[in-house]
């Protein structure tokens, strides 16, 4: 039987990881927000950022706010996977290591993604600079934008991956054996990061299209990914949101004046 004082260390660990996972939540909002109003928020503004000098200083800026957006909107979706597997490994010696590895894979994946985004956006921007009638229409690239996530809403990979999401349980106990532990659990945090951008890629994309700067939009979308991932009516909010998308873009072309 457990000593007594070994059962109140351990409730007491199982209270302070959730409220450290919170407070690192909370604190990427916190840091976004602040930048956003600092001389340094065009970092974080899509249409900023192509007047700023290329480097690779402006690569790692855009790649830590890229994390933070990601810690701050995304992580919270994935509570249930992540407080599932404290559960799991917390009597191993090495739960702390192992946890930092899941988080590890699953920003990584994210990460992946957004070194995706930069680069085609990229490529979006030189384009718009050789063309004059997509420099004087630049908002149909918003517009495309909406129109996207909403048909994306749609699709059978949308709704296999919005599936796994909402699985943890089954999703752990397919991707989590507990030999070789450390290994495991990046692959474990890669595998349902890759999954959760299957999910959530094309709102994302949203939010970088307005501005990773933009803390309504951003509050807006996270607390919409973060009801269809977890709640049990979820899973109907998709078809509705891909509407509301399909309909802004409409509303934007005609704002834009776009044929």
């Amino acid at each position: 039987m457990m000593p007594i004082a070994a059962r109140e260390r351990a409730a007491a660990e199982r209270r302070l990881f959730p409220l450290l996972l919170g407070a690192l939540i909370v604190l990427a909002w916190l840091v976004l927000a602040v930048w956003g109003r600092s001389p340094y928020s065009r970092y974080l503004s899509h249409h900023e950022l192509a007047e700023v000098p290329e480097s690779s200083l402006l690569l790692l800026v855009f790649i830590g706010g890229w994390l933070l957006m990601t810690a701050a909107m995304m992580l919270p979706t994935s509570l249930p996977l992540v407080l599932l597997f404290r559960r799991l490994t917390r009597a191993r010696p090495d739960s702390g290591r192992l946890m930092l590895l899941l988080l590890t894979g699953y920003l990584g994946a994210w990460t992946g993604f957004g070194l995706l985004v930069a680069v085609g956006d990229g490529f979006l921007h030189r384009l718009v600079e050789h063309s004059t009638w997509l420099e004087a229409n630049a908002r149909l690239l918003s517009t495309a934008t909406l129109a996207l996530a909403g048909i994306y809403q749609f699709t059978p990979l949308k709704y296999h991956c919005l599936d796994k999401c909402r699985s943890p349980f089954s999703f752990l106990s397919e991707y989590w054996r507990g030999r070789d532990a450390a290994l495991q659990a990046v692959r474990l945090g890669a595998h349902h990061g890759a999954y959760c951008v299957g999910c959530c890629w094309s709102l994302m994309l949203v939010i970088f299209a307005v501005g990773v700067g933009n803390l309504g939009w951003m509050l807006l979308l996270a607390a919409v990914m973060g009801a269809e991932k977890n709640l049990s009516w979820g899973r109907r909010l998709s078809a509705p949101l891909g509407i509301v998308l399909i309909a802004s873009g409409a509303v934007t072309a005609y704002q834009t004046g776009l044929p």
